[in-house]
């Protein structure tokens, strides 16, 4: 069963419709109640990058601004959010105030009169990374088909940048146009950017970089040769350890946000 079919079709269709648009949004389900509340366990909600609920219903205004301060901060982390809303004095009993984090929990104060408690899980869903593949080499060819299976929207130009999605670069144009293309790699902007050639080869390209007046930490920041060292020879190889650096790469985020 799909996480759809546990959505009204409203709110699937939503999410659909936003996830074709390549644009970040979050679910919301309330997973706990305590005392009175308006909504019960189950209910479900959608919102947007903003944290702007699109569909469905958590309640009345108490969770509102909890919920939206959570989801922004689980789009920006791009990992779940557990919050609590609770009573003032409730909180206090547990020994927490408005704000604070504790295994995994965020605590949020309840001002409305039904002093009712509401455990709330976030769960982001950001747009799967672009991977710009500038080249037209064996070794492109193969990362391009390579790379889909492993959940990368691949391209030959960089598409307009999207709050929360994350763009990687790898130049394996091998002799064909290389300056121009580091160029312009380094031109968009990019966390990731990664040359397949020699080192020799790049320390040389990354000189007349320097020349050319491109910025200098950008120059030195370039993965070159580009993936992890497998002994790999042909291209598929060789594409298969650059896909592995690059998911090295995109879990490294996640896992520094753990920490």
């Amino acid at each position: 069963m799909t996480p759809a079919e546990f959505l009204s079709s409203d709110m699937a269709e939503a999410a659909q419709e936003l996830r074709a648009k390549e644009e970040a949004f979050a679910f919301a389900t309330i997973v706990r109640t305590a005392g009175s509340t308006a909504a019960k366990p189950g209910a479900k909600a959608l919102l947007s990058s903003d944290g702007t609920l699109l569909q469905g219903w958590l309640g009345g205004g108490c969770t509102r601004g909890a919920v939206k301060r959570a989801a922004v901060q689980a789009l920006n982390e791009g990992r779940p959010q557990l919050v609590s809303v609770a009573p003032e004095d409730l909180l206090a009993e547990k020994g927490v105030a408005a704000g604070d984090e504790v295994d995994g929990t965020q605590f949020a104060r309840n001002g409305c009169p039904s002093r009712g408690t509401v455990d709330i899980f976030i769960e982001p869903c950001l747009p799967i990374p672009q991977l710009v593949v500038i080249g037209s080499s064996p070794v492109a060819r193969a990362l391009s088909e390579l790379a889909p299976t492993f959940h990368w929207s691949v391209t030959a130009t960089p598409h307009k940048n999207k709050p929360h999605k994350k763009r990687f670069i790898v130049v394996a144009t091998q002799g064909q146009g290389d300056l121009d293309a580091l160029k312009s790699a380094l031109e968009v902007g990019s966390g990731y950017v990664a040359f397949v050639g020699s080192r020799r080869k790049y320390a040389s390209l990354a000189k007349k970089l320097g020349d050319a007046g491109l910025n200098q930490s950008a120059i030195d920041g370039v993965h070159a040769p580009a993936g992890l060292e497998l002994g790999a020879i042909t291209p598929e190889e060789i594409a298969l350890s650059i896909l592995a650096q690059l998911v090295q790469e995109r879990r490294a985020t996640a896992n520094q946000n753990d920490v």
